[in-house]
């Protein structure tokens, strides 16, 4: 591992000095099965922290950097950790609330009070300080991590992640997408995600491969000039958007890279071709969520189809099933709800056995919330969340069949398609449009470049043209969002 100052890490250095930090976590009375809440910006003695949760069988409980001192005591009382980690400047906010035993600092350079405690741990420093060692006890279905969703229907709830699911999933990727000890991670991702924790970071340990390790916060053209350094790079859509802005990003620039892998929100085909012609590389999508890791993948070897997310990985199971019976249907191309089942699936909420259970079916399978279909040839494709789904004067309209139409629309960059509360058809389908840099469009233009192409109840009752579409930090719409800001949009005047 090494970062853009120069500093580097070696596999014994990480065993070391991790060693050193779950030492020091031991010494704040940390016991397996502990929780240790985590809000830092990302670093490499972050990563070293994770480690060393791993190494000690504590949980590891990470925490959005974004998240308002309010959302932050919420998650604390939740998972009552014995130790939390901050940035130095956010202990005057929390320590005086009493909330956890210990709290312990780490800045944005890797320093505090908590590197402090594990440099006193080391024999070399300190004589008389005890060496790590591994706690016994520690099995496959121990709790490795919490993971809060993002709670956009209600509270977070904390997706409770094993050893077993992580490990398993770290394999599967590591071997379906052929890392190696040769290869070289451009780690652009927060580490309060399970794409960035899990699915980088993971699969770099599970490899043997190594990284870089850049600030969360994205610079294009850093990461354009480092791709002649990596061998892989991990992203959302919306650092694909960016790269592209960069006239450095061509198939010099990627010539040493061999794969380029998005997920977290779906990737527009248009970037995704546009890339492909650019660099030569073509885009390897894939699906995952919090309470299962990744499920699905397109292939290393074989076709990556725009707008799919691929086949299930290896020893993961992915089935739709009929909104309307319940039945499972093989049909290919029948939109249903989608279910998982495989190690990568998470044990259940933190202390809510009614939500676990009402998200699990009768014969064991997670039911994700999200709306999907597979083709004939066994690629899965998204076509919304359950929630999102608009039904409007009775008929069902899937946002993802709309959104393809309208982002076809020569000078539409993007949409979004959502309902809202209609007087007459219960939900009114209703679309955000993002339009390109000096593109001539209007609502009444758009839509009837659509009208040919959509049955009339699947038609946009209004759209809405916006400078750019709410998200989250992984790039997902907030439709939530849209929702909400909208809610009276077709009441009737009064």
């Amino acid at each position: 591992m090494r970062t853009p100052d120069g500093q580097e890490w070696s596999y014994a250095d990480l065993l070391d000095e991790s060693g050193l930090v779950a030492v020091a976590l031991q010494s704040l009375g940390v016991v397996p099965a502990d929780r240790v809440a985590v809000r830092v910006e990302k670093s490499a003695q972050a990563v070293l922290l994770y480690i060393a949760c791993l190494r000690l069988g504590a949980v590891f409980v990470p925490v959005n950097t974004a998240y308002s001192a309010a959302e932050v005591e919420y998650f604390l009382t939740d998972c009552k950790p014995r130790v939390v980690v901050v940035d130095p400047s956010d202990v005057p906010a929390l320590e005086p609330r009493g909330l956890v035993e210990h709290t312990v600092t780490m800045g944005a350079d890797g320093r505090g009070s908590l590197m402090d405690l594990a440099w006193r741990c080391d024999p070399d420093i300190s004589p008389g300080a005890r060496p790590f060692e591994a706690p016994r006890g520690l099995r496959a279905d121990s709790l490795a991590a919490i993971i809060y969703t993002s709670g956009t229907t209600g509270r977070s709830k904390g997706a409770m992640l094993t050893r077993k699911n992580l490990g398993s999933n770290a394999d599967t990727l590591a071997a379906s997408w052929r890392f190696s000890g040769d290869d070289v991670l451009l780690h652009v991702l927060p580490l309060f995600h399970v794409h960035g924790l899990f699915a980088a970071i993971n699969t770099v340990l599970a490899s043997g491969s190594s990284m870089i390790l850049l600030p969360t916060k994205f610079d294009a053209a850093d990461a354009v000039r480092r791709l002649t350094e990596a061998t892989v790079f991990m992203g959302v859509p919306t650092h694909y958007t960016r790269l592209l802005q960069e006239g450095g990003l061509n198939r010099d620039s990627t010539a040493r890279m061999r794969l380029f892998v998005s997920g977290s929100a779906p990737l527009l085909a248009e970037t995704h071709q546009e890339f492909s012609r650019r660099t030569g590389h073509h885009i390897l999508e894939r699906y995952g969520m919090t309470e299962t890791l990744m499920n699905t993948s397109n292939p290393y070897d074989g076709a990556r189809v725009p707008g799919s997310v691929g086949p299930p990985l290896p020893g993961i199971e992915v089935r739709v099933i009929d909104p309307e019976s319940g039945a499972v249907t093989t049909v290919p191309d029948s939109i249903g709800t989608l279910e998982i089942k495989g190690p990568n699936v998470f044990a259940g909420y933190w202390q809510d056995p009614d939500k676990t259970a009402k998200e699990f079916s009768a014969d064991g399978w997670f039911r994700t919330g999200d709306l999907g279909k597979i083709d004939s040839q066994g690629y899965v494709h998204i076509v919304g969340r359950v929630k999102d789904l608009v039904i409007s004067g009775g008929y069902n309209v899937y946002p993802k069949e709309v959104e393809i139409e309208l982002d076809a629309v020569p000078g539409v960059l993007e949409s979004a398609v959502f309902g809202v509360p209609h007087p007459d058809f219960g939900e009114g389908v209703t679309a955000a449009v993002v339009l390109r840099k000096g593109a001539q469009l209007n609502e009444a233009g758009i839509l009837e470049a659509v009208r040919s192409r959509l049955a009339r109840y699947k038609l946009p009752k209004r759209i809405l043209l916006m400078s750019e579409l709410p998200r989250n930090t992984m790039g997902k719409v907030q439709k939530n969002v849209l929702r909400a800001t909208n809610d009276s949009l077709y009441a009737p005047r009064k």
